[in-house]
């Protein structure tokens, strides 16, 4: 139970690490500063540890690593559009 609840805090903070960078590029509609190739291959890493967590059954790696994917993948959309 304790490493379930050590899961979900890591999961959330890890996550919302990026709230502020996908708010900061849609108000600004800017995300020229940000590396194309490097959120590709986090977006990629995170889809792994996703089908990971699927794999283990493990309800914290599901859901950071979803919503942390729904995040990244905002952030290269938004890169993408405001070029």
């Amino acid at each position: 139970m304790a490493h379930t609840i050590i899961g979900i805090i890591a999961g959330t903070l890890t996550t919302i690490a990026f709230l502020p960078q996908v708010i900061k590029i849609y108000r600004m509609k800017d995300a020229s500063e940000l590396s194309l190739t490097t959120f590709s291959i986090f977006s990629l890493g995170v889809l792994f540890w996703l089908i990971y967590g699927i794999l283990v059954h493990e309800l914290p790696i599901i859901l950071a690593n979803s919503i942390t994917l729904i995040l990244i993948i905002a952030i290269i959309v938004m890169k993408l559009k405001y070029r």
